[in-house]
C-alpha cells in the first residue's frame, strides 16, 4: 500500500491529541462531517472509501464485483493500521469498517470512535438516488436499509466513545456537537 496523503489545514495546530474516527451506517454523514470538522480542528482529513478507492484504481461496488467483499474489508485493516502513529486526523470510516474487532482495536489504540447515527427514513433520503453503495444495490428501501442498521447497531454502539444523532441537524451543529462532547470527555 502506499503512504497516506495528509491534507493538513490551516490553523494553530490540532485540538485533539489523537485521530477522530466517524463510524456510523451509509449516509449518515461521515464524509461531510469529517470534511467540516477536520477544518474546524485543524486536523488532517481522511476518508477512507475515497483512498481506497484512489488506491485500487476503480470505484467500490467495482471493488466488490471484481473482488469481494472480504477483499475490501481487509483493505480498511489495512488502512487503520497504516494511520497507527500518523499525525492526528478526522477519519471517516466506511460503514462495515467497525465490523470487524480488528478495526475498533486499531482504532481505540489511536484515537476516539464516534459513532453517527440516523433514522432509516434519513438514511434512504440521502442515499436513494446513489449506486456507490454494492449493499443497498437492489435494494435500496426502507425496511432493508433498516434491517441492516438493526444487524449493525449492536456493534457500532459497542466501538463508540460518542454517539450523536444526526437527524434535522446541520453539519456545523454536528461538529460544534462533536468537538463539545470530546473536550468534555478529555
Amino acid at each position: 500500500m502506499g503512504k497516506v496523503m495528509w491534507k493538513k489545514e490551516e490553523g494553530l495546530g490540532s485540538q485533539f491529541p489523537y485521530h477522530i474516527y466517524l463510524i456510523g451506517f451509509m449516509g449518515s454523514g461521515k464524509t461531510a462531517v469529517s470534511t467540516q470538522l477536520a477544518k474546524l480542528c485543524s486536523m488532517e482529513a481522511i476518508e477512507m472509501d475515497r483512498m481506497i478507492s484512489e488506491r485500487e484504481g476503480m470505484g467500490i461496488p467495482e471493488i466488490f464485483d471484481r473482488y469481494g467483499e472480504g477483499y475490501f474489508r481487509s483493505l480498511e485493516t489495512k488502512l487503520l493500521e497504516e494511520l497507527q502513529g500518523k499525525g492526528h486526523a478526522v477519519v471517516s470510516c466506511g460503514g462495515g469498517t467497525p465490523m470487524r474487532k480488528e478495526n475498533v482495536e486499531r482504532m481505540k489504540q489511536s484515537g476516539k470512535i464516534v459513532l453517527l447515527s440516523a433514522e432509516p427514513e434519513t438514511i434512504y433520503a440521502r442515499v436513494k438516488d446513489s449506486h456507490d453503495r454494492p449493499l443497498l444495490e437492489g435494494n435500496m428501501n426502507i425496511p432493508y436499509i433498516s434491517g441492516l442498521m438493526e444487524q449493525r447497531r449492536e456493534r457500532y454502539e459497542k466501538a463508540a466513545d460518542l454517539i450523536l444523532h444526526t437527524d434535522g441537524k446541520g453539519i456545523k451543529e454536528i461538529c460544534m456537537e462533536i468537538t463539545q462532547r470530546l473536550h468534555k470527555m478529555g
